[in-house]
């Protein structure tokens, strides 16, 4: 036998020898666990969550809210969805309850599409947080509160504050240039406690609140939403502390009492009797036979 076919006999026999080997590991391979994404695949649906955390107070807007993916077996059913997946049905409850859900969400999805397709998101936007909200948190209605509904303007009184009432019209309300959320102070204007010379009324104005929070004008809450810059109304609802709701109740029961809007740059510092704090005297003027002078009140 030549040099050559001994060679080539060798050669095809280690190679057949390597090629039983590879053979035999993918044989005996068997995988010993489902790939991870398989194993970690779950029905997921979308939740509406805060972008950041939401004092109390704080009023909803689309740049506070958020969707956040969410698996459907740890929704909670106070939680508020995009309403793509069906909810598990509640702990007890038969196959029949799954089946109930679904066809209320598909009768919401109907709803929607005959209202113009808003998402429950948007029934939020304008709603006051009543319980702060952390970032990521699912917010939920028991946690906002809305116009119209009770608490609300107890929900927009900051701590330790309290809500008055006071008649103004055109005359007394800046021309209606006054909204919700604007800083005005508080006059009277009434007669004066001795008569002028010749027998003649005199009358004294006083400023008695400065840079006092507007909570309403009548029973809104919020700025025109159409672009209107005026807002006519009968009542003007103002923050004050309760020492200042006191000097209010009597003012009311003593003259007429205007308001005097702030300019958006002046509203910053304290609020209350001359400028915070309790009464520390101030000037008051008074007008006789249509001369106008001031005198310095001490407490």
């Amino acid at each position: 036998m030549g040099a050559v076919r001994i060679v080539i006999l060798v050669a095809a026999a280690i190679a057949a020898v390597i090629l039983m080997v590879i053979v035999g590991r993918l044989v005996s391979h068997k995988p010993t666990s489902p790939p991870v994404a398989a194993a970690l695949a779950k029905p997921m649906t979308r939740v509406v969550v805060a972008a950041h955390d939401l004092p109390i107070g704080e009023r909803v807007s689309p740049q506070d809210l958020t969707w956040q993916p969410w698996p459907v077996d740890a929704v909670n059913p106070a939680f508020i969805t995009d309403g793509q997946s069906a909810l598990p049905p509640p702990p007890g409850a038969g196959a029949g309850a799954a089946v109930v859900r679904q066809t209320g969400r598909v009768a919401a999805d109907a709803v929607s599409a005959v209202t113009g397709g808003h998402s429950p998101m948007d029934a939020l936007f304008g709603a006051i947080v009543k319980t702060p909200i952390l970032a990521n948190e699912p917010v939920t209605n028991a946690k906002l509160v809305r116009g119209g509904q009770g608490g609300y303007m107890a929900v927009v009184l900051k701590p330790g504050m309290r809500a008055i009432a006071v008649p103004v019209n055109v005359n007394t309300g800046a021309g209606g240039f006054i909204l919700p959320g604007d800083r005005v102070d508080l006059l009277q204007a009434r007669p004066a406690d001795t008569a002028g010379s010749g027998g003649q009324r005199s009358f004294v104005a006083q400023t008695l609140l400065h840079n006092i929070r507007v909570l309403a004008i009548d029973q809104t809450a919020q700025p025109p939403k159409n672009g209107a810059q005026t807002a006519v109304g009968a009542v003007a609802t103002l923050e004050v502390t309760p020492a200042d709701a006191e000097v209010v109740a009597t003012a009311k029961a003593q003259g007429e009492m205007i308001l005097t809007l702030r300019a958006y740059t002046d509203t910053g510092g304290p609020s209350g009797r001359s400028g915070g704090g309790a009464f520390s005297g101030g000037a008051v003027r008074i007008i006789r036979n249509g001369q106008a002078s001031e005198i310095t009140v001490t407490p």
